[in-house]
């Protein structure tokens, strides 16, 4: 068998319980593929901030650029919102993504035929909802010159900068090209060209971008995307955008699904794949057992495709969530009558079971 190594970083929160509950259907999946996974723990986020003082330890990092892939649970909590901005929790995020060159976030959102009613859309309206969500990662506002706080004739403020190169959203326009190609081949570029010039090269190199790739390129505003898919989730395949942007209109996605408790992410670039969960921390719920696994069960799905190449084993964690979800089985975050409350440990070994 060939050996692969997975960092895992469990992070805050429940981030301990879905990692832990992600691993053996990793390693049952993967070793159906002829995988051997050895897995090395490491911290970021609050954990390594009690213990080193700072959100992402250097030997985090080490270990993450030597890895074949990163499982990561959580981040965050109000035990450390009085902590210096530079260290916050959040920062770990951030500064991984960069380490490892982490440009394109990866966001499936797929309505589970057996959870539409979970969803706040009539069932007619979201029913077959199959979107991807390709958010740029590494640019934009949230890498851009900023101030905390300045002083200008007496009156203090605070500034972001969004700022975009050629090549920055080139290559993250390519990523969504290929993505459509092995989908339904639509792509719909979101910016705010009619009000910021960033937005107005944005749309500019991802037409050219599309075109050199043989695609056709569809144009929304955020704001008008963020209608549409309200109005008509249906309408959308894959969808191409910037940090800011893809960060909202990621989440609102997820709200269409009925739990974000059930959505992965994969971040990639050119090196080492990092996947998550796209919910926070949920410290309110930490240690009880009742963590809605899911999220990150299928982020290990999306591990073995995008970065160890086992496509049958994804597929097949990929089909036994949804043959549990179709059972009637729910963690307490989808819970109603009728159904079978099951805590974290028995939502695993079921879908273990079944991928067994």
């Amino acid at each position: 068998m060939t050996t692969k190594r997975i960092v895992v970083i469990p992070g805050d929160g429940i981030g301990p319980e879905i990692t832990a509950a992600a691993r053996p259907i990793l390693t049952a999946a993967a070793n159906k593929s002829g995988l051997d996974l050895e897995f090395v723990t490491c911290l970021a986020g609050g954990a390594a901030i009690d213990k080193y003082g700072e959100p992402l330890p250097q030997e985090t990092l080490v270990a993450a650029k030597a890895a074949d892939a990163v499982l990561l649970g959580a981040v965050g909590g109000p035990k450390w919102d009085g902590v210096a901005p530079e260290i916050r929790p959040e920062k770990a995020l951030l500064g991984i993504r960069k380490a490892l060159g982490l440009y394109a976030n990866l966001r499936p959102v797929k309505v589970s035929a057996a959870l539409t009613a979970y969803s706040p859309l009539k069932p007619e309206i979201v029913t077959g909802t199959d979107i991807l969500i390709v958010r740029e990662l590494t640019g934009g506002m949230y890498f851009g010159p900023k101030c905390e706080s300045e002083t200008i004739e007496g009156t203090e403020r605070a500034w972001d900068t969004e700022v975009y190169s050629v090549p920055e959203v080139a290559r993250i326009v390519r990523v969504a090209c290929r993505a459509a190609k092995g989908r339904r081949g639509k792509i719909t570029s979101v910016d705010k060209a009619n009000v910021l010039a960033s937005s107005r090269l944005w749309r500019r190199v991802a037409t050219a971008t599309a075109r050199e790739e043989g695609l056709d390129i569809g144009h929304l505003y955020v704001d008008n995307c963020a209608m549409q898919l309200v109005l008509s989730p249906k309408s959308f395949d894959v969808v191409v955008t910037g940090n800011l942007f893809g960060d909202i209109l990621s989440d609102e996605a997820a709200v269409i699904t009925g739990s974000i408790g059930l959505l992965p992410s994969a971040s990639l670039g050119d090196g080492t794949g990092l996947y998550e969960p796209i919910h926070g921390s949920a410290p309110d719920i930490a240690g009880q057992g009742i963590a809605n696994p899911v999220g990150t069960i299928l982020s290990a799905a999306m591990l073995l495709r995008h970065s160890l190449g086992a496509e049958e084993a994804a597929a097949a964690i990929e089909q036994a969530v949804e043959a549990v979800l179709a059972a009637g089985h729910r963690t307490a975050d989808l819970y109603r009558p009728g159904m079978t409350k099951v805590s974290t440990e028995e939502m695993t070994k079921l879908i273990l079971k079944k991928l067994q």
